[in-house]
């Protein structure tokens, strides 16, 4: 006689949990629990240093100087000799950029023969210089203009041409949106020699954070003007 295999559980039987798969159910659960709290911490660490990473990339990125426009003086136009001897460096901050330390600014210039590193001459200021009023030929006005008398071979100065909010003092220059300035440079001085007809000139406006302003040309093959514009 063969007895068939049983099927099932009889109604009065029951299944049983053992105490050691609750005890693993639980440290399954404590488990996940710490995860997706270490989970969620990391996630917003994360996310904060990004926005704090993004926003110091845009401000870096949107801040630092301009150039808008570079004008040479040229002391004995349309003869053989004529050179540059000054430079006027025409700047402004970035439209969003931060406010611009002056004290920190370095000019990086380069002529075909020489680089030179000019820093910040507060002696060489002029506060009161308004060329809707004297003429943009004024600029190098060196009888009246401190600006230009004393340059040193190593420094720059600044002619401020507007400055609303006077944040542009000579000890503490501060460039912000709306001013607009004159860097000086003392071409002699700092070369030795004016800059040439044909003479390639190149160098930077470099703050102490943001994109620097680009100074870049050549000179005219001749000086026909006492003003020139190079850039």
């Amino acid at each position: 006689m063969v007895l068939k295999g049983r099927k099932g559980l009889k109604k009065d039987e029951k299944g049983a949990i053992g105490i050691e798969i609750l005890i693993v159910f639980i440290a399954i659960v404590l488990v996940a629990a710490v995860s997706a709290a270490v989970l969620i911490q990391t996630v917003g660490f994360l996310q904060q240093k990004a926005t704090a990473t993004g926003r110091q990339t845009t401000q870096e990125v949107a801040s630092g100087i301009k150039v808008v426009k570079v004008l040479g003086n040229v002391p004995t136009p349309k003869q053989s000799t004529s050179t540059v001897d000054y430079l006027a460096v025409i700047a402004e901050v970035n439209t969003g950029g931060q406010d611009v330390d002056l004290t920190n600014v370095r000019i990086l210039l380069s002529n075909e023969s020489k680089s030179v590193t000019l820093y910040y001459d507060a002696s060489a200021t002029n506060k009161s210089f308004t060329d809707a009023k004297t003429g943009i030929d004024d600029i190098f006005d060196t009888a009246n203009d401190a600006a230009w008398s004393q340059l040193s071979a190593t420094e720059f100065g600044i002619i401020v041409l507007q400055d609303a909010d006077g944040s542009l003092s000579a000890a503490y220059p501060v460039l912000n949106a709306g001013d607009k300035i004159i860097l000086t440079i003392n071409v002699t001085a700092a070369f030795g020699s004016g800059f040439k007809p044909r003479e390639d000139v190149s160098g930077e406006v470099r703050p102490e954070f943001g994109a620097p302003g680009i100074i870049e040309f050549t000179t005219p093959p001749a000086y026909t003007e006492k003003v020139v514009e190079l850039q």
